[in-house]
């Protein structure tokens, strides 16, 4: 190729479709991703950025290719953060926007989601669509027979996986599953869950007639005519001195190689999918970039008798494909079991949409050169797969081990293919009383069951076996055993010593036992692995569960054992999709219709094709500049300088914006509680806090400028820094709480012990945070105006204090700034005070440069700065009567509030609000907020009621296992009677027949089985080994604060109806709650045509200067105070147009609605109200009450937590939308359970976060959730304090996640007691321990025992 292919480069343009419009392209640089490309260059903004490393989903398109050859076209999901543009040459995209509009009509899938009230915020939603648009395509191009009339091919298990590997905060995922569920084949329509389509009890003829209408027609990705006349290889292109080659031969390749070298200093990135950037996450700029997928010999798929031969760039889901075709090949029994367990482990590696595109190669040559922890090479290892490498002319063949082991192979070295060889046991080795099998099995601990996970550890073993007819038993002949992705830095080992031990052994108990036990010594995680122990364990347990059924059974095993019915731990539940039926039981009401009534959320049609604006949607004005923070990696420093780490300046950067920048006060947030800097001014006082704001050209340039920064540190005379709350207090570094909003001791402490009869002294509990993960990062955008203003557009939760910090920032009279939020993509609380401070370093930037200037930060930037929830440490003393009864108890409790106030000094009375929903007797409290060098901690949904919900339950349990007595018995005699309710809660426990948790407390016993269902799991413990179950039942009573709202209603001139309010839209369905109250206010006109108002309101953005005292929307509240706020705007317009409409009836007879208005404004009357509702002093504070029941069962071999049912009973009062607080609910709970169960949000020694993307911390997903999912809202009745009798939805019900935390307790005991049948009576107490938070699968493994397997062994080689 040589300069012959330059010249050709820049003679090439690149051809592509996006929703059937043509692009043609001729200078591009060959790292601009689809993504970029896409939100920059294009209109179609549903395509959104979540993680950057395409493990979130939310940037999802359809790829489709076209073949001439097959005249077909292939479709597939893909990552666009990920994907290369230069790499589309000749393809066609398709967004959600493209999958249906509102201009061209919504697709049904968009419908349904709206339908099935799956959509809250709705940042994730059109990635979700696209993937299940994906889906339906594909299943309908199968030859399975045709579905009846509505439905598609795809089955309930593919619809549920489809969306595996999409991430969503808000809706807790099942009402997704049922939207997804709804097209498919083998679906129950009983099974689906609550939806604004039909009502409860009708036929499924109705139901299907009353979905929107699907036929195939809706699952055809219409690839454009003009494209296929394009067809040709990919592009070689050029753009400034930056080349894109698609080499269609080895030849070519080779001499693309040579020239490399012999021109070295060229940098060159060799491209197949690229999805290793999102685990390595490149920023910078290669000087060429090869793609791979044009070269025949690369994209391979051979099978002859040997086995299957993969080209190294056929993608992972081809590969899967390849293994799983049975007609193909002429394989013996056994080679095709290998294949498809292969392949079936392999579904479970990244998600949907990384597979289509991460090639086999890849990966392994990842793992070969980075040691990246792959599952491929490690389920490779033992089937001696043999790797074709081409270096140079020569082609050398090595086993996959050898490969493994050479030095990193350069990029002169190619790798052709792998060859998966057939496996067959040897026939000739068989006597005539024995037979002899070959047995193949793969194993995975995972957070996530369905991938979208690095594994904790993998393994494959492959072993041939004898079985005497006899019943001698099993002698194992040979076996290969590998173990592989413990660890970032282990390539997959085989464990030849445990193999030369097994090797020709008669299985015994015995044999067994030195094997496990060769294994914990085999498998050891290189230092500074994270639970280097666990993963050990884990490898043990899997030669276990491997080798156990020989030793055990061997009689079962010739049939189905081998077919893969083995797993020694699969004695649970077998749910035959992910999700089993759940029931939504809701109550409406039609007393303040259509308030109370289960109205789809405002928007969410175009929420599902991505038309709704979120902030970095607004099109970029003329001239945009973009941000980025570059933040302190030091907890405690003077900064004396910044450079960047190249010798010229970072491209594209035009300023960095630093504290001497800021024209006023150097403030970040100015907040009722205190103030924040903006930057840091000389001193760095945590890890994460801001220094300065480069500014750029792209978004892409200021973040590459960011990370090249490098800071010169001076530590020197400094005292070191505060990292915890222990040192905190050593140095007494707190902050003061207010006497006013520290709360009052309940009792006498004392007293209360002297009644006990039994005292647990200074026991210690420690919670760790949690990070928002709201999808959407932190973003502004700055426009300066005319006249020296200023309009910044926010993601923000509290717009009202941003528009003051901004204004004492540019030292500017507050008039002079306009900050406007039109919705959320999630905010959790994070988007509250930690978002003022990136509206303000764009406001400032963009005041210094008079450009616009806006920020979009990415995943790993917001997660080192967002604080999260408060970790805290809690020391208690409680007394108690024998019967379980709690008389006295005291609490200590340290929080780490971080280096600023923020809004900390609010967490006293929020643990209180919540702790106190048990009968403590008395209780004494010691509340301290530390102040310590770490990243100021935020309020976080239910912030502090949730640590509070844990600190509750971890007692309750720990005096149940002193006492040795049923946990339930201990809650049931500490629930709060009404005098006591009373007592605790003072004025705010309201009325006797408001207090509902004893009547919610004994129907779910009754609706959830509870009591019988505690019987069966003591006899499934007692019956099964290795998988154990546990059940709880847990209360909530749970405080909410109403705050003053404002609220404006105007009515226009055609009678439709502008609504200003003061909370914004979240996802947490705000406006629509609004809409319909306003409807109903006005309705109370009684004019003709009023019953159609709810379709002509419009609740329209927050704008501070339209509507001023806006205030913080959080805390569950500001959806009721919004509506009341509109409440009194309606009144006062409806009070106006009485007298006109009565003059009116007189004169017509009749008059409808329009007739009304249109005469309003020709006789001036004044169609536009503004009120600030404020609460009443008596009603400011209420009680919300719920219970939950939740059921798990964890694998003691692994330490996984399957939630196998909750039933959650919730009390809305008067719900405003029962659809709306229902996702609510379930949402909440389903974030909850993150925090209890998965989410761990670590930092290094200096306090920098290092779990800071999708890689590391874990969101629950589809497949995590309760299988089973039961939620009851119950209408309590008339609550004449309240908004229309309503109650509030957004936080309480997440505090009942703790359920699930305690029935993995129970399971725990279950095992602990069966750990010390096996150890006998030297073994420590078993029932008293503390479960950490979050339970994670190597916390439950610990506590069930790392050396269970070899005690289990130990017991019974003793017992014969």
């Amino acid at each position: 190729m040589g300069e012959v292919a330059a010249a050709e480069a820049r003679n090439q343009s690149l051809v592509f479709a996006v929703n059937g419009k043509r692009f043609e392209l001729w200078d591009i640089h060959p790292s601009i991703t689809l993504l970029e490309f896409l939100r920059s260059q294009t209109p179609f903004k549903s395509v959104k950025l979540g993680c950057g490393e395409g493990g979130c989903g939310a940037c999802v398109v359809l790829l489709s290719k076209y073949d001439p050859v097959l005249d077909q076209v292939e479709d597939s999901t893909v990552s666009s953060c990920l994907t290369l543009l230069c790499s589309l040459n000749g393809c066609s995209i398709t967004t959600a926007e493209g999958i249906g509009n509102s201009k061209d009509g919504f697709h049904p899938i968009q419908e349904r989601f709206s339908g099935f009230h799956a959509s809250q915020c709705g940042f994730c939603t059109p990635g979700m669509c696209v993937s299940l648009f994906s889906a339906l395509v594909n299943a309908d191009k199968t030859n399975r027979p045709q579905p009846c009339p509505g439905f598609s091919k795809l089955t309930v298990t593919e619809a549920e996986k489809a969306i595996a590997g999409n991430l969503c905060r808000c809706t807790g995922y099942r009402p997704i599953a049922d939207a997804c569920k709804s097209f498919t084949a083998d679906v129950d329509m009983e099974d689906l869950g609550f939806n604004s389509f039909w009502k409860k009890g009708e036929t499924d003829e109705v139901k299907l007639r009353t979905l929107p209408t699907y036929n195939q027609n809706n699952a055809c990705s219409k690839f454009p005519e003009f494209l296929k006349k394009e067809i040709k290889a990919g592009a070689n292109l050029a753009s400034k001195g930056y080349h894109w080659f698609s080499p269609t031969s080895l030849e070519q390749l080779h001499s693309l190689l040579q020239k490399n070298v012999i021109n070295d200093g060229a940098s060159m990135k060799i491209v197949v999918g690229n999805t290793g950037m999102g685990y390595y996450k490149e920023l910078e700029h290669y000087d060429k970039y090869i793609d791979l997928k044009y070269i025949p010999e690369l994209s391979i798929i051979v099978r002859d008798k040997t086995g299957i031969e993969i080209g190294a760039a056929v993608t992972i889901s081809k590969a899967i494909e390849a293994l799983k075709e049975e007609n193909v090949g002429d394989f013996h029994l056994e080679s095709k079991l290998v294949f498809m367990k292969i392949a079936e482990h392999m579904e479970k590696i990244a998600s949907g949409f990384v597979r289509n595109s991460g090639s086999v190669g890849g990966n392994l040559l990842m793992a070969q050169r980075k040691h990246f922890p792959s599952d491929i090479a490690t389920i490779l290892l033992p089937v001696g797969a043999i790797m074709n490498i081409m270096i140079g002319q020569k082609l050398e063949k090595l086993t996959l081990e050898e490969f493994l082991g050479k030095p990193p192979l350069d990029f002169g070295a190619i790798l052709l293919s792998i060859k998966i060889p057939c496996c067959e046991s040897r026939k000739d080795i068989s006597s005539e009383n024995d037979t002899t099998k070959l047995l193949f099995e793969t194993y995975r601990a995972a957070p996530r069951p369905l991938g979208n996970a690095l594994p904790y550890l993998s393994a494959a073993f492959l072993a041939e076996v004898s079985f005497g007819r006899d019943s001698t038993g099993v002698v194992l002949n040979n076996c290969q055993l590998a173990f592989g992705a413990y660890g970032t830095k282990h390539d997959p080992i085989r464990a030849r010593k445990v193999e030369e031990f097994l090797t020709g052994k008669l299985l015994n108990v015995g044999v067994l036992y030195e094997a496990v036990k060769l294994v914990g010594t085999t498998v050891i995680p290189e230092d500074g692995t994270s639970s280097p122990a666990y993963r050990s364990s884990v490898a043990a347990g899997f030669l276990y569960e491997f080798l156990s059924p020989l030793v055990h059974t061997p009689a079962e095993i010739p049939g189905g054992w081998r077919n893969g019915d083995n797993t020694v731990a699969s004695h649970g539940i077998k749910f035959p999709t992910l999700l089993s039926s759940s029931k939504q039981v809701i109550q409406t009401s039609k007393e303040y219709h259509p308030v109370g009534q289960p109205i789809i959320k405002a928007g969410a049609a175009i929420q599902a094709s991505g038309e709704a604006v979120f902030v970095d949607d607004i099109p970029a004005p003329s001239n945009c500049l973009y941000g980025a923070f570059i933040y302190s990696t030091e907890p405690l420093a003077r900064v004396e300088g910044i450079k960047f780490k190249s010798e010229s300046p970072p491209i594209g950067v035009t300023a960095v914006i630093s504290v001497k920048d800021i024209p006023g006060n150097n403030v970040g947030s100015a907040t009722i509680f205190g103030d924040e800097p903006l930057f840091a001014d000389e001193l760095v006082q945590c890890a994460g806090d801001r220094i300065s704001f480069v500014v750029a050209d792209t978004q892409r340039h200021a973040d590459m400028a960011a990370k090249l920064a490098v800071i010169d540190y001076d530590k020197e005379n400094l005292e070191p820094p505060i990292l915890s709350v222990e040192e905190a207090v050593e140095r007494g570094s707190f902050f003061q709480v207010p006497p006013f909003l520290y709360p009052e001791q309940v009792g006498d402490f004392s007293k209360g012990m002297a009644e006990a009869d039994r005292q647990i002294l200074s026991a210690e509990i420690k919670l760790g945070s949690q990070y928002y993960f709201y999808m959407e990062t932190q973003t502004a955008l700055a426009v300066p105006d005319e006249d020296n203003s200023m309009v910044v557009y926010t993601s923000n939760q509290c717009p009202e204090f941003a528009h003051d910090t901004i204004a004492q920032c540019l030292g500017l009279p507050a008039n002079n700034i306009r900050v406007i939020t039109r919705r959320v993509g999630g905010g959790f609380g994070g988007k509250g005070i930690k978002a003022i401070s990136v509206a303000a370093a764009c406001a400032v930037a963009a005041y210094k440069l008079q450009h616009p200037v806006r920020t979009y930060l990415n995943r790993m930037t917001d997660m080192i700065m967002a604080g999260g929830r408060h970790p805290m440490k809690i020391t208690y003393s409680v007394g108690f009567k024998a019967s379980g009864k709690i008389t006295a108890l005291k609490l200590d409790i340290l929080i780490d509030a971080g280096i600023y106030a923020d809004s900390s000094i609010l967490m006293p009375s929020l643990i209180l609000g919540s702790l106190r929903r048990y009968d403590w007797g008395a209780l004494n409290f010691d509340i301290k907020l530390c102040k310590t060098n770490l990243p100021s901690r935020s309020a976080m949904r239910a912030p502090g009621e949730v640590q509070a919900s844990f600190i509750a339950e971890a007692i309750i349990e720990h005096v149940a296992s002193t006492l040795s007595i049923e946990v339930d018995s201990v809650r049931n005699i500490n629930l709060h009677t009404y005098n006591s309710l009373g007592f605790f809660y003072k004025s705010i426990a309201g009325e006797a027949l408001e207090y509902t948790i004893p009547a919610i407390w004994d129907k779910l016993a009754t609706s959830s089985s509870f009591y019988e269902r505690t019987e069966l799991i003591k006899e499934f413990n007692r019956c099964i080994k290795w998988r154990k179950r546990g059940i709880s039942r847990v209360p909530i009573v749970h405080e909410v604060n109403v705050r003053p709202t404002p609220g404006k209603v105007s009515i226009l001139k055609d009678g439709s109806v502008a609504v200003e309010v003061g909370g914004v839209e979240l996802g947490q369905g705000l406006w629509t709650k609004v809409k319909q109250m306003a409807a109903y206010a006005l309705s109370l006109i009684e004019c003709g045509g009023t019953e159609e108002l709810l379709k002509k309101v419009r609740v329209i953005q927050s704008d501070t200067l339209s509507l001023i005292q806006g205030g913080f929307t959080g805390g569950s509240t500001t959806s009721e105070s919004s509506c009341e706020a509109v409440r009194l705007c309606c009144n006062v317009l409806v009070e106006r147009l009485t007298s006109l409409k009565e003059r009116l009836l007189g004169q017509m007879g009749s008059v409808d609605w329009e007739t009304l208005i249109l005469q309003a404004h020709l006789t001036s009357v004044n169609l536009s109200a503004s009120s600030l509702f404020i609460p009443e002093s008596s009603s400011t504070h209420y009680l919300n009450y719920g219970a939950a029941v939740s059921e798990v069962e964890i694998n003691l071999l692994t330490g996984e937590t399957t939630t196998l049912r909750t039933d959650i009973i919730y009390d809305c009062g008067q719900s405003l939308n029962p659809a709306v607080d229902l996702g609510q609910i379930e949402g909440a709970y389903i974030q909850g359970m993150g925090f209890f169960m998965l989410e761990e949000y670590p930092t290094n020694s200096d306090g920098l976060v290092i779990a800071n993307g999708t890689w590391t911390y874990k969101i629950p997903t589809v497949d995590t959730i309760p299988k089973q999912f039961n939620v009851e809202i119950v209408n309590s009745g008339h609550h004449q304090k309240r908004v229309l009798s309503s109650k509030a939805s957004g936080e309480p019900p997440l505090t009942l996640a703790v359920s699930v935390h305690c029935a993995t307790r129970a399971a725990i005991v279950a095992a602990r007691n069966q750990l010390v049948s096996w150890s006998g009576p030297g073994e420590s107490n078993s029932t008293t321990f503390q479960l950490e938070v979050p339970a994670t699968m190597p916390v439950v493994k610990e506590l069930c025992g790392f050396d269970s397997v070899e005690k289990f062994l130990q017991w019974t080689m003793s017992s014969k």
